[in-house]
């Protein structure tokens, strides 16, 4: 398929990563020479991304009540050459509202309206619910930057939110349709599948889920310094 837009950065700074501690903070030298704190808004281990040395872009922000006014947006990895990954984990569903909104995911189609963060299972909201004339589509959203070669992996850590969220989505079917999204943060990986060897509980409730009727739909996604575009659905390895 055509590559979609469906995202535009603000102007970026580049820079290189010194430390990432705390968790939520990076040390980064910028181009300018001038080294600053950001906030680093992805509490997970980043494994295979979280590279001291390497390339990363940071977004400033003109709000004089931020604590940090920089925040990490992406990092460059080496796996499959210089390729751009995503960071920061509040975007991805920014991103898939916006393209649920402009119709972008033709296997979704046909519905009619969109909510977000919506109650369902066990005092869960679903990340989003489209309404259509036959069965509610509930979508639950997972960032997924991991990878092996071209096979991205979700999750990178052992998750029991995740593991939750699948036992959740498999009671939905079939009076409502059950869809597990993945947002592939990195445009070099062409095929998907559970990291077993992080989560193996995770990767089996998955497959479980999968044969009980729910939809998995991983998504690729081109990054660079200038934007977000849609690549298509990876190939799904069980």
């Amino acid at each position: 398929m055509t590559p979609i837009q469906v995202h535009t950065f603000p102007p970026l700074l580049e820079g290189t990563l010194l430390k990432r501690y705390k968790r939520f903070m990076a040390d980064i030298e910028l181009s300018s020479g001038e080294t600053i704190t950001a906030h680093c808004p992805n509490t997970g281990p980043m494994t295979g991304v979280c590279h001291v040395g390497g390339r990363v872009m940071v977004s400033k922000s003109d709000n004089p009540k931020r604590k940090l006014a920089y925040t990490w947006e992406l990092a460059e990895v080496q796996d499959n050459g210089p390729t751009w990954t995503g960071v920061n984990t509040a975007l991805p569903n920014r991103v898939i509202q916006s393209a649920l909104s402009e119709h972008v995911f033709e296997q979704l189609e046909p519905y009619d309206t969109l909510k977000r963060e919506v109650p369902y299972g066990e005092n869960s909201r679903i990340d989003f619910l489209l309404t259509t004339a036959e069965r509610p589509v509930y979508i639950e959203v997972k960032n997924s930057t991991w990878a092996q070669d071209r096979l991205c992996l979700f999750p990178d850590t052992v998750t029991t939110r995740g593991q939750k969220h699948l036992r959740e989505l498999t009671a939905l079917v079939p009076e409502a349709r059950a869809v597990m999204l993945y947002f592939i943060n990195r445009g070099d990986c062409d095929r998907f599948a559970p990291g077993d060897s992080a989560d193996p509980k995770y990767g089996q409730l998955l497959r479980d889920a999968i044969a009980a009727g729910v939809e998995v739909l991983p998504c690729r996604f081109d990054i660079s310094p200038t934007g977000i575009r849609y690549l298509g659905l990876a190939q799904l390895d069980l």
